[in-house]
């Protein structure tokens, strides 16, 4: 038996603590979000706003009841796909066209994705929609990120557009953790067929 191991302090061991320790944290700071009741004028304001927006049969179809599920998480797909296949393209040589298409046509599947989230979270319980509106603030943060690409690699700046991108896809994979607290660990979202 070597040191490390009489001592529990093999790498798999400091591994699996350190998993344990950002698991522990991450989910603690959630559930300090769903009990934080400080934005919740502005929450029930802005829900009671989209729930009277005369959507008529497109909130549906927004809300993805034709599917038998919600459309939101169909349509990040779009942005999500494109700056992540940025982001790996970045690395390769005389691939700037293509991240730049990549990036720009991300940013033109944000709307979609966002309105039908709207729709989606204007129905959910409080505690729920506390994380939802700190996963839009976090969308918010990447869209203005991938922007900035965008903007960058249009001007030929070939250092600051990845580097943009790179604060964006952070901000993608904070905002698609609190999105996938929401939908999964709370099981939020699932729809009626009929």
């Amino acid at each position: 038996m070597d040191a490390d191991t009489a001592l529990g302090t093999s790498p798999i061991t400091t591994r699996t603590a350190v998993v344990d320790t950002a698991s522990t944290w991450w989910l603690t700071t959630l559930d300090r979000i769903e009990r934080t009741t400080v934005a919740d004028p502005a929450v029930a304001v802005l829900q009671r706003g989209i729930r009277a927006l005369p959507l008529g049969r497109i909130r549906d179809l927004l809300r993805g009841r034709p599917l038998g599920h919600p459309v939101h998480p169909v349509l990040v797909q779009v942005p999500i796909g494109c700056w992540l296949s940025a982001s790996v393209l970045d690395v390769l040589p005389g691939a700037r066209p293509a991240t730049t298409t990549l990036t720009a046509v991300g940013l033109a599947g944000v709307g979609p994705a966002a309105v039908a989230g709207w729709v989606d979270w204007a129905d959910l319980p409080p505690e729920q929609a506390r994380v939802g509106l700190v996963h839009a603030v976090s969308n918010v943060a990447a869209v203005a990120c991938y922007t900035a690409s965008l903007t960058a690699r249009l001007r030929g700046r070939s250092v600051k557009g990845p580097l943009w991108s790179l604060g964006g896809l952070a901000a993608v994979a904070i905002s698609g953790a609190l999105g996938g607290h929401v939908a999964y660990r709370r099981a939020v979202g699932a729809h009626a067929t009929t």
